[in-house]
């Protein structure tokens, strides 16, 4: 039987930022979706429920795999929709920011960017962003920089004030919810995400984590064929 496995990006990326993962997936009907404020989705206005509902809607029943932000939604669709999300691969994602000044400065952070977005525009705004040493492991080509292009001004600025680490209710005390199938992946150099994801699999029940060697943040870019096989093995199990 042919597994379905949906895919959601991280932000300020669009669902073109799967496509040499899926295109490596044989045997997988694979849908990679546009979060709302991203590429087509970009007028979609949602918060992180709202969103995971876009994403569930999009992809149905299936292995849901999310990278950074798509891993903060495909969270919330395994907590909100246990009936469709069969499994969940989550890569550099964290379950929220547990102190409430620390979130409401990280909320406040995320204003100041979105005014920053509005104030230089996508371009300039995109060749900042990966000056970010979170992704001091992508090159020219995994950067994907032209995708980030297609996404305009009003629809990330608005993702950031909607869907922003900042806006985020912690889920930490959620986890024992989550009841599917779990994989945590993160990259060997990601000392912050690393960390946050042996607390993810402390928190859920049926879990493991998986460290991809030589890769940073962004393990599904710096290391794509790695990262396919993993996720191959897991979401073909059962």
């Amino acid at each position: 039987m042919t597994r379905r496995a949906v895919f959601a990006h991280g932000f300020a990326q669009t669902s073109r930022s799967w496509d040499r993962i899926i295109g490596q997936l044989a045997g997988l009907d694979a849908i990679a979706v546009d979060l709302p404020g991203h590429g087509h989705a970009h007028e979609v206005v949602a918060d992180l429920w709202g969103t995971a509902d876009h994403l569930v809607r999009s992809g149905g029943r299936g292995a849901y795999v999310g990278y950074s932000m798509g891993g903060r939604v495909a969270l919330h669709a395994a907590i909100a929709h246990p009936d469709v999300v069969e499994r969940l691969a989550l890569i550099g994602a964290t379950a929220g920011i547990d102190d409430d000044g620390e979130r409401a400065a990280r909320r406040a952070a995320d204003e100041r960017l979105a005014e920053r977005i509005e104030a230089v525009g996508v371009e300039t705004f995109v060749d900042e962003w990966l000056t970010n040493p979170l992704f001091a492991g992508l090159d020219a080509e995994s950067a994907m920089r032209d995708d980030r292009l297609r996404n305009t001004v009003a629809g990330l600025a608005s993702s950031l004030r909607t869907c922003g680490t900042g806006t985020q209710q912690p889920l930490w005390e959620r986890l024992v919810d989550i009841v599917c199938p779990t994989l945590v992946i993160v990259g060997e150099r990601d000392t912050k995400f690393r960390a946050l994801g042996q607390r993810l699999v402390d928190g859920i029940a049926d879990s493991e984590l998986v460290v991809i060697p030589d890769s940073g943040h962004s393990v599904h870019l710096e290391q794509p064929e790695a990262t396919t096989a993993v996720l191959a093995d897991f979401v073909g199990r059962g």
